[in-house]
């Protein structure tokens, strides 16, 4: 996932599940493969890219 080539070890999991799903929406919407957009995406999907953020990084420890 580009956000874990993005931030690496700045984040740590607590801090992960810290961050404001607005701010996630927004540099999800910077990635450049991304392919979704802002009306398409919803609490359920943001949680899921911050769980799978968090399993990148602990895969990387």
């Amino acid at each position: 996932m580009a956000l874990y080539d993005r931030f690496g070890d700045e984040f740590g999991q607590d801090r992960i599940y810290r961050i404001r799903f607005t701010d996630l929406l927004t540099w999800i919407l910077e990635i450049p493969s991304f392919t979704g957009t802002k009306e398409g995406s919803t609490e359920e999907h943001l949680e899921q890219i911050q769980a799978k953020w968090v399993y990148e990084w602990r895969d990387n420890q």
